[in-house]
């Protein structure tokens, strides 16, 4: 019992490992690219997230992709924004529920090149970016 523990531990590091390398392989082909994609505030792309550590989101497939929420855009080529999924979570003041199934993790916003962008998906209103925003403002308020 104990070594097929130990065989499937292994086989999962290595599933990891392969991951990782599957993903740096990608990450480098995203980097060479030269075009951007246009986006905009409130947009709900799809980007290259890849594959990260810990409790920090990661893309899924071949292209590591997960819809992000662009928060805010810095400039044609830098923004920051909220990791999307579409589980629901108990602790619900880390999540801001757009739909059934589609849910923003507060807790999961980050800076994104553009570069990553893989396609849209749709666009909420202003009204609703206003309401994650004062959502968010809330989390992270002292």
């Amino acid at each position: 019992m104990c070594e097929e523990i130990i065989d499937i531990v292994k086989d999962r590091e290595k599933n990891r490992d392969f991951s990782y390398d599957l993903w740096n392989t990608k990450k480098k082909l995203i980097e060479k690219q030269r075009k951007t994609l246009w986006f905009k505030e409130g947009e709900i792309v799809y980007v290259n997230m890849g594959k990260n550590i810990g409790l920090e989101q990661d893309g899924k497939g071949e292209d590591f992709l997960r819809p992000v929420l662009v928060y805010k855009k810095f400039n044609s080529h830098q923004f920051i924004g909220f990791a999307m999924t579409s589980k629901y979570h108990k602790q619900e003041q880390f999540y801001f529920k757009l739909k059934e199934n589609s849910y923003i993790i507060l807790s999961q916003i980050k800076t994104y090149s553009a570069k990553r962008i893989s396609h849209s998906i749709g666009k909420i209103s202003k009204e609703t970016m206003k309401k994650i925003h004062d959502k968010y403002v809330r989390l992270v308020t002292p």
